[in-house]
């Protein structure tokens, strides 16, 4: 990282005051009349998206707008449940927040990368800490989609020269993860270079640097798009 892009990275550091993990609910339901003689249990792990920072209470988070879609989609009433943590590492997601989960789900997303970005934690680090993440979600799940990091490049709170470096190792990190990913046989969404709407102002939250409301509701209908067959093809007799 040179002189310029360390620079803007400490006044970053020492200025954006990020938006706290919202009040609220980590868990709900989403109730539609259907066939299935059970909910479908949706478990999110990860980082602030995931514990919905940006919004000001928990059902207007990222997991719950996505239960919304993937109910809709397969048409099943769906219980979710999110862990996440502003700040969360995927070392942190391994250690920390996977040990939480209790018994079984019938779907799990997996979701940072961000702070390890952020962090300037290593691509061998990042390696480690994916694959562990994926063997340990293996044991609770056996469908499991893992989400790249989100577009911190395009954020309007950093710098034009930090985003610039960020950027080439978001590309590193998830041309690693696609290959990690492929190995282990679980789906990898790259939202990387999805248009999500990152670049209207409309998409943030209060410090500019979180999705806000319209930014979660945005991305999950995208995410729903993108796996809608997989989707289908993989939960609809679960």
């Amino acid at each position: 990282m040179n002189v310029l892009a360390l620079a803007q990275a400490w006044w970053a550091q020492h200025t954006i005051h990020l938006d706290p993990e919202p009040a609220g609910a980590r868990s709900g339901s989403v109730t539609v009349d259907d066939v299935y003689d059970r909910p479908l249990r949706f478990v999110a792990v990860g980082d602030s998206m995931i514990a919905g920072c940006g919004v000001d209470d928990q059902s207007e988070g990222f997991t719950p707008a996505l239960a919304r879609c993937f109910s809709h989609t397969l048409n099943r009433s769906i219980d979710w449940e999110a862990y996440g943590r502003l700040g969360a590492t995927m070392r942190r997601v391994r250690y920390r927040l996977m040990p939480e989960i209790e018994g079984r789900a019938d779907l799990m997303v997996v979701c940072a990368g961000s702070n390890d970005l952020m962090a300037r934690r290593t691509l061998d680090e990042w390696k480690a800490d994916l694959s562990a993440t994926i063997d340990e979600a293996k044991t609770i799940c056996d469908n499991i989609v893992v989400f790249s990091a989100a577009q911190l490049y395009r954020s309007p709170s950093l710098g034009a020269e930090l985003r610039k470096v960020i950027g080439r190792m978001t590309e590193e990190q998830t041309a690693a993860s696609k290959t990690i990913c492929g190995e282990k046989h679980v789906a990898y969404l790259d939202m990387t270079h999805e248009d999500v709407h990152a670049d209207l102002d409309s998409f943030y939250a209060h410090d500019r640097f979180h999705p806000g409301r319209y930014g979660y509701e945005y991305m999950a209908q995208r995410v729903d798009e993108l796996l809608g067959e997989w989707l289908t093809s993989n939960l609809s007799r679960v």
